[in-house]
């Protein structure tokens, strides 16, 4: 297992919305990455798995301990631990006392890609389905809990990310300390055609397309100030270099699995959960952003009152923001809101 650890200066917000209770003269940030192979079950496949925390944090607890996972197009390390204005997510968290994590599944960003993903899309079914996923973050867990002797972990996901964290916290609810939805995936209202054309094992996103899709919903006259000058480009220049192959073609692609499609056609879209809600006894909280096209509020809304065995469970919504919205101009008051819920269990 390949490991690397450098040492980082505490980085401040500019906006004072996002300076952190005791950043001032708060210890250095610690940065250990890791590659984690995953077994026999999938020969060759390495996982990325990067930590951060403070360097005088030497005693671990399930509730300062936080692993964060993606969502179906993009990677863990490039928008989790993308630093804009000077702060990623991890290191507001970080720089707050956690001990944070954050993981590419297979497929995705420095993580290991199957075979599938280089040869013809149209040469294998859809890569990475939920079950591979799944198999990824049960044993980054593990290996989280083993290095710091914890029997549970507090799990946060994105989007499609939100829903498998969902179904560990349903499968395994002695593993779970909290459970922390960024755009939540649930049923949907309008269903396609779970019979639609066959898909290959992947798809190609441009940074055009990219930008296209996280702008749909916004209003007209908001569009100009959601992401700041630069943010996007930064962003989009990360994401898309963890693809050399695809950064090769012309315009530049990122490989994206098409197992989360695949799945949305069998799960969300024929009406099917994909986990059992009322399954989940760690404390949850559902956060949505008001201009969500991808998982619009009502899902959140839908979702929320299944949650029947949550204690102090917790649905925020919140103005002005896309599914995107830890990258854009008022992402300070998501951070707070997760924050929050993150300390209260913390003590």
């Amino acid at each position: 297992m390949q490991r690397r650890q450098v040492m980082m200066a505490p980085l401040l917000a500019l906006p004072a919305l996002l300076a952190s209770r005791g950043a001032s003269g708060a210890a250095p940030l610690v940065t250990e990455e890791f590659m984690l192979p995953i077994g026999d079950a999938a020969p060759g496949i390495e996982l990325f798995l990067r930590n951060k925390r403070p360097e005088n944090l030497t005693s671990f607890t399930p509730a300062r301990t936080v692993l964060f996972v993606h969502g179906a197009t993009y990677p863990a390390h490039s928008s989790f631990d993308l630093p804009l204005g000077g702060l990623s997510w991890m290191d507001y968290i970080a720089g707050r006392g956690f001990d944070v994590w954050c993981l590419d599944l297979r497929g995705y960003g420095r993580s290991t890609r199957p075979p599938e993903l280089s040869q013809p899309p149209e040469a294998n079914p859809p890569a990475v389905r939920a079950e591979a996923a799944l198999a990824d973050i049960s044993a980054a867990a593990a290996f989280i809990r083993d290095r710091r002797a914890l029997p549970r972990l507090v799990h946060m996901g994105w989007s499609w990310g939100a829903a498998l964290m969902a179904r560990l916290a349903a499968d395994r609810p002695d593993l779970i300390e909290r459970l922390v939805m960024i755009a939540p995936l649930w049923l949907r209202a309008e269903r396609t055609d779970a019979a639609a054309e066959r898909l290959g094992a992947w798809r190609a996103v441009t940074q055009a397309e990219a930008r296209q899709r996280w702008l749909a919903g916004v209003p007209e006259r908001a569009r100009a100030g959601l992401i700041p000058p630069g943010w996007f480009e930064h962003w989009a220049g990360l994401t898309w270099a963890a693809d050399p192959e695809g950064l090769r073609r012309h315009p530049p692609i990122l490989r994206v699995p098409n197992g989360l499609i695949e799945d949305s056609r069998a799960y969300w879209e024929a009406g099917r959960p994909f986990f059992d809600p009322a399954r989940i006894t760690a404390p949850t909280l559902l956060v949505v952003g008001e201009w969500d096209q991808e998982a619009p509020p009502a899902m959140a809304v839908a979702l929320f009152p299944l949650l029947s065995a949550s204690p102090g469970k917790r649905l925020v919504m919140l103005a002005e923001g896309t599914h995107y919205m830890f990258m854009e101009r008022h992402r300070g008051a998501l951070f707070q809101a997760v924050q929050i819920f993150l300390e209260e269990g913390a003590g």
